[in-house]
Formats: C-alpha cells, structure tokens, sequence
C-alpha cells in the first residue's frame, strides 16, 4: 500500500486525517495526472454517499479540480458503481467517489476511476501521491477564463437506475423483497430499481441524517434484516452497505447467504446459460473451503487471489473472466459493470430465483461453509513478516495441516495496517478448530512479540 492510497483509495477520520487540504490536493493532483490525454476541458463527475462530511469533502475536491482547468460534475449521493458506470456513459476523464464504505460516519475516503470506469493501477496511484507529499511534479496554474467550473447533474440516479435494470431479463412482479439500505447510497437507487421491476419492496434504514450510515444496520449488521425478512414474508432480503458497492442476502427464513453462497449460485447460473467465461470463477484466500468443493463437483475452475477486490479484478481482467468477488458480498460482474455492484449483484441472484422457481434458501444450500476460527496473534510491525523464519511456527504450522486430513485448511496473514498476524483455520470440528487456533496464535505471539 502507498503513503496515501491504500486497497481502496485514501481513507482516514474526516477533518482530522482526511481534511480539507488534503483533498484540495488530491482533487488538484488527481484531476492534472489523470486529465493529460483530454483533447478539449476535462471533465470530472463527483459522487458521495451520506456522510455528514461528503459535503465538506466534496467542495474541497471541486476547488483543486477546478484550480487545474478541469470542469467539475456533482451528481450528488449516488452508490460508488454508479460512478464507475456513469464515468463511461458521461464521457467524463475521471470519476470519484467520496465514501468509506461500510465504516462507521466519521470516517471518509476519495477513491478515483478512470475514463474506463477502473479504479486506478498502482502507478498513477504513486504518481498523484509523489506529487502530493513530494512534489517531484508542479501542477500548472491557470487564470482567467481557462480556470475550470462547477455543474450539477440530477438525472444520475436515473440513468443508473435504468442501466441497472436491463442487466436482467425478466420482471419481479409478484415478489416480496425486503431492502437494509444501511441509511445509505443504495437509498436513492435500490428501493426504486426493485419497485421498476414489478416487485413489492419493503425498505428498512433508509433516512440518512448524515451520521447514521451504517450504523447498526446494512451488510455489516444483518441481525435486523434477517428478523425483518422472515417476520414480514419477504422472499428474499437484501443489505448493501454505506456505498452500496457489496450486498449480502436474508434467505425467507431470515438466515443469512454470504457473499461465497451469491457467487456459487450466479456462476452456476452463468454456466447453465453459457456466460461463465472459461468455466472459471475468481474468489480470494478468505472464501470457505466449501465453495471451491462446490466449483470442482460443477466442473468449475476457482481461482484465489489476496484479499481485496482490486486483485479479484486484476485476474478477471488477466483471464478475462466473468465473475469475482468476496466473501463479503463485494462481487464483480465484468459483462456488466468494472466493479463491485450490490444492486446488480442483488439482481442477478433474484434473477437466478425467477428463472429456477427455487427459493432463496435452496438455492444457497449449494454452498454449506465449514466452520472457520481466526485468531489475532500480536506481533511487532518489524518482525510480524517473518513468522515463517521460526522452525517451530513452520512445524505446528505443517501439523496443523496434517491433521485437519484435507478437509479444511490453514491460512496465515500479515495485517498491512497493524501489527498482528492473523491465524484463520478452517475445518469440521469447531472446538478443536478453537484450540489448535489460539495455540498457534499464542506460539507467534512469543516468538514475534
């Protein structure tokens, strides 16, 4: 990860880590690096979802885009794959997304797409934060009538919306479906989409007051929709969360379907239909045991990349490959957006109801997870990489594997951010799973503490 720029743009407290300043800069450093290639006035589409600090944030962006030349567009509060998508449609240079996503309000990021609707590649990331912290680049000043302006645009939601809806076939009339808007983005988009298609939505958390994003609700805490879908008589329920880029699913029993569950039913789905691009289905390290069992029965090839959507989308596009994603419901389909879409997400596994007549809980039990433990080991930033220079740390570490017989796995992972070292096992027995976990955590903990 850079200086600034981390998995998913640059995040911090609002006003205290990220202020205003700050974004100035990005905004200014941004709109120059990624504007280089435009033959007339640049343009740049700016989004947010709720939080009480997108405003400040956002005007803070405009001034260092204009400042460049470069023709600011605020389409308001709109989820992040709405940027992703509209940055294409709209001709524009650039888009942003001002958001932390599933964090709690007081946090905030900025996180840029390019012309092409992707997040950036590493390079330009480095170049914008050299220019920032370095200087190592002088971004021109303009005067006079070159310096850029400022619009607004009210028909994005609209135009999202429609995009959105014609990713799937069939109509929903006669479906009941219950909506966790995480008082969040998916607030001006999802509700509408759902009503369009002919369904009956019922909508939970969806009167944002600028602090209450995510805040016991949405995809990080499915408690209140699961009880919601099942007393209410939903087919099915769906929770985005802040910014509506991930969604995760209430079965009509109110139990919950994982983001593995979703890509195993959408990658049958596509198969079934001739899409699923070289039979293969891209996931991460942290995906349950249970769906690469799932892929191999079906004659599914599943790959694993590191956590984070960012590398998901990098073997995607590599192998040019359908669908990806995480087992946090952050799923990317590539015949359809360039990221992580909850309501097309949301849509295609609907989709997968309709034309199957299966409920939603049935279709889930394709995928039955075997119980996972992780454990936090403390481990020193210095030292917490060289967990495996330790012969006892590699040994409890290979008999750990030798026991759990191939059905189940050992995972270790070095926090980027902190100092620990995270022990995740994977098996059938839960409390041998419990205890094997802790004395391997506690084993790193003396060995690198």
């Amino acid at each position: 990860m850079g200086r600034l720029f981390g998995t998913d743009g640059v995040r911090g407290v609002a006003n205290t880590e990220l202020t205003p300043e700050l974004a100035f800069k990005i905004g200014q450093a941004g709109a120059y690096v990624l504007t280089e290639e435009a033959h007339a006035r640049p343009k740049i589409i700016i989004g947010k979802d709720t939080r009480i600090s997108g405003d400040m944030l956002e005007a803070a962006l405009i001034a260092g885009i204009c400042s460049t030349g470069a023709q600011a567009v605020s389409l308001g509060v709109i989820p992040t794959p709405a940027i992703a998508y509209l940055t294409v449609k709209y001709g524009a240079d650039a888009g942003i997304v001002i958001s932390a996503s599933h964090n709690p309000s007081e946090y905030n990021g900025i996180k840029y797409f390019n012309r092409s609707g992707y997040k950036l590649r590493d390079e330009i990331e480095e170049r914008i934060e050299k220019i920032i912290l370095d200087g190592i680049e002088k971004v021109p000043a303009v005067s006079g009538d070159k310096v850029g302006r400022w619009t607004g645009e009210t028909h994005a939601p609209d135009d999202y919306v429609d995009f959105a809806k014609k990713t799937i076939d069939i109509n929903l009339k006669g479906m009941k479906i219950a909506v966790d808007c995480a008082n969040g983005a998916s607030s001006v988009t999802a509700p509408r989409a759902l009503n369009e298609l002919g369904a009956e939505v019922l909508v939970i958390n969806d009167k944002p007051d600028g602090v209450n994003i995510n805040l016991g609700c949405g995809s990080t805490h499915m408690e209140g929709l699961m009880k919601f879908t099942a007393e209410s008589g939903a087919d099915i329920g769906l929770a985005f969360d802040g910014d509506a880029d991930r969604v995760l699913i209430s079965d009509e029993n109110g139990n919950y379907i994982d983001g593995d569950q979703i890509m195993a039913v959408c990658a049958l789905r596509l198969m079934e239909e001739e899409k699923l691009s070289n039979n293969t289905l891209v996931a991460t390290v942290m995906s349950n045991s249970a769906l690469s069992i799932m892929t191999e029965k079906n004659g599914i090839k599943m790959l694993r990349t590191k956590v984070g959507d960012r590398y998901v989308l990098e073997e995607m596009l590599k192998g040019g490959y359908t669908i990806g994603g995480e087992q946090s419901g952050h799923v990317i389909f590539l015949n359809h957006n360039t990221t992580g879409d909850g309501l097309i997400t949301a849509l295609q596994f609907i989709s997968a109801m309709r034309k199957t007549g299966r409920k939603a809980s049935d279709l889930a039990s394709v995928v039955k997870a075997l119980p996972q433990v992780l454990v936090n080991a403390k481990a020193g930033n210095d030292k917490k990489n060289t967990y495996l220079d330790h012969e006892e740390i590699r040994n409890e570490i290979r008999s750990l594997e030798d026991s759990l017989e191939g059905k189940g796995r050992v995972l270790i992972r070095v926090s980027g951010t902190e100092p620990l070292v995270r022990v995740m096992l994977e098996g059938e027995d839960i409390e041998y799973l419990n205890k094997r976990a802790r004395a391997l955590a506690e084993l790193i903990e003396t060995k690198l503490g």
